[in-house]
């Protein structure tokens, strides 16, 4: 099957197969559009079960990130870039140098950074090779308390607009995986007073949040049916599905996690189940956010302050998908397709 007619082909300007056979580098970057600026996404590594999967997961990111730049109001453009490989096995430093290669070749089109099962530390070696990598130790580092400060605020709204509820004192949280971003969003919620409810494949990662936090714990498969008020997915996407919707007992679905929904109608499904869905990359853009701060020199107060504004983001978007009785989701796909039409527009007449 061509990449143009592919499920998840969004009219991306580019989608790069790299191989390099002497690291045993598999690789695809995809560039989602760049109207707004250079494409900037992560790089994610993972043992996808076929290249297929990998482009369905790269051609679903660099779109989300495309939207993700536009409603956080970034002189960005969307881009992805995935690895297949087993990151606690097949890592090397030559791995991350050749990927680096193929991101110097494409000359400030896609700028790259952490992602799922890579590190600062491993951008450091793509960072030998290009000056196309954001979120270097040098620079803003790791994004993750800053995706989790982005997640907070973005549940505050939700609350608040869902539930009429000023603070977090004693709302009930139930966070899908306590990875990098889901540990610090339980330290930021635990700090306001919400209840937690946890669950991770790592035992000792959810034992960690029960000493930490006092969270409760539960089994993977039974997040979905615990009684909360908000259910926050922070570890792969897809998680709301034909099989996983009966089950949820919360009011809101707000969390880190990229592509969220596994079907454009699970969004309407949730709609009409009245609960809040708080769309994955508009409460997620904490990390891009903090990133856009790095140059001339990174300012943690201002990114922070400018993350913080997600809350305000999100109530504006509930408030006109109401209005025009609308999914968020569809709301924020308008909003973000109209920056990008409008800036598409200046430019043409600019060159014209």
């Amino acid at each position: 099957m061509s990449v143009f007619d592919h499920g998840e082909f969004s009219e991306h300007e580019d989608v790069i197969y790299c191989h390099d056979r002497a690291t045993g580098l598999r690789a695809i970057i995809a560039i989602h559009d760049t109207t707004l600026g250079p494409a900037l996404g992560g790089l994610r590594m993972w043992p996808y079960a076929s290249d297929d999967e990998a482009l369905t997961d790269v051609l679903r990111l660099s779109r989300g990130m495309t939207y993700k730049a536009a409603m956080a109001g970034l002189n960005q453009g969307g881009g992805k870039a995935v690895i297949i490989g087993d990151p606690r096995s097949d890592k090397s430093p030559e791995l991350f140098q050749s990927f680096g290669r193929f991101v110097e070749q494409l000359g400030g089109r896609y700028i790259t950074a952490e992602d799922v099962g890579t590190s600062v530390a491993d951008l450091g070696l793509v960072a030998g090779v290009t000056d196309h990598v954001a979120g270097l130790a040098a620079l803003s580092g790791d994004p993750s308390p800053a995706t989790a400060w982005g997640v907070y605020h973005g549940i505050r709204a939700a609350v608040a607009h869902r539930l009429q509820r000023p603070t977090l004192e004693g709302v009930k949280v139930a966070v899908q995986g306590v990875g990098h971003v889901g540990y610090y969003l339980c330290q930021y919620l635990a700090e306001a007073g919400a209840q937690l409810t946890v669950t991770d494949i790592d035992a000792k990662a959810m034992e960690q949040m029960a000493d930490k936090w006092g969270a409760n714990t539960v089994h993977p498969d039974s997040i979905y049916e615990a009684k909360v008020d908000v259910f926050a997915p922070c570890a792969m996407g897809a998680v709301i599905n034909d099989e996983t919707l009966p089950r949820l007992q919360a009011n809101i679905v707000a969390g880190s996690a990229n592509n969220q929904l596994s079907q454009a109608h699970h969004g309407e499904s949730l709609a009409a189940q009245k609960i809040l869905y708080a769309p994955d990359y508009v409460i997620n853009a904490g990390g891009i956010i903090n990133i856009s701060h790095e140059r001339p020199v990174y300012d943690e107060v201002k990114a922070y302050a400018h993350t913080a504004q997600i809350h305000d983001t999100l109530i504006d978007l509930f408030r006109k998908a109401n209005a025009a009785q609308m999914a968020p989701e569809k709301m924020a796909d308008k909003m973000a397709e109209a920056r990008i039409f409008n800036a598409r527009q200046q430019q043409n007449s600019v060159a014209a």
